[in-house]
């Protein structure tokens, strides 16, 4: 199988959106790295601070290696922190470390679209694998009706990306109402924390976006394929 070309007209939006979502996290974040937060709090004792206040109290925070690893693992119930965002002081520290608390949160109160975004993990992970190879044989074998099937294995990671869209923008909403409301930043500092997160929040969507165009050129060649075998 040749390059196509028409490949280049899904795939170079997809990897601009997907730069600049990227570099535009890495400049906020160090950007705000370096004004500290009003109240001096780390971004540990910032999470622990959120979900105390709201009566979580069997949640683990730890530090783990690597930066922007940050994340929020419902099934051991562990937040697990960037050392930067572990120990550091600063804005970003604690907006990131609030966000993470915020999944927290949602797992606590039983959040629908989190709840949903968890449902789907096992079948995305194996449709994820499978979608590609599928297609891929349905390519070579000229059969039309095994690629659709592997364009709807791609759907899936597709869906995936859309859940996640609310559970991102709630956690995020849940750490920019926490950290101005409880005195961790003063509220001169509040949009210059949330920007961080808004910066982060464009990556998901980078990654929406990535896929719908993706699944946008399975379903075109689909098509064309299907058009050819009617010939």
């Amino acid at each position: 199988m040749g390059f196509d070309p028409v490949y280049l007209l899904f795939a170079a939006p997809a990897m601009l959106l997907s730069f600049f979502a990227s570099m535009r996290v890495k400049s906020a974040f160090s950007k705000y790295s370096k004004v500290r937060a009003f109240s001096g709090l780390t971004g540990a004792q910032a999470a622990l601070q959120m979900l105390r206040s709201n009566g979580v109290t069997d949640v683990q925070v730890r530090k783990i290696s690597g930066m922007l690893t940050d994340n929020y693992n419902p099934t051991n119930k562990v937040l697990s922190l960037s050392p930067e965002v572990h120990d550091g002081t600063s804005l970003s520290s604690v907006g990131v470390a609030c966000h993470e608390a915020g999944h927290a949160l949602q797992h606590a109160s039983g959040y629908t679209w989190l709840r949903l975004r968890s449902a789907m993990v096992p079948i995305t992970s194996i449709s994820s694998k499978l979608s590609m190879w599928v297609i891929l044989l349905g390519c070579t074998l000229q059969m039309a009706g095994l690629i659709l099937i592997g364009v709807a294995l791609f759907a899936v990671g597709f869906l995936f990306s859309v859940v996640t869209l609310p559970v991102e923008w709630d956690a995020s909403a849940r750490a920019k109402a926490h950290i101005v409301n409880s005195g961790i930043v003063s509220p001169e500092q509040g949009s210059d924390a949330g920007s961080v997160l808004n910066a982060a929040f464009l990556t998901y969507i980078a990654a929406a976006a990535s896929s719908l165009l993706t699944l946008l050129y399975y379903l075109l060649r689909s098509g064309a394929l299907n058009g050819r075998g009617r010939n």
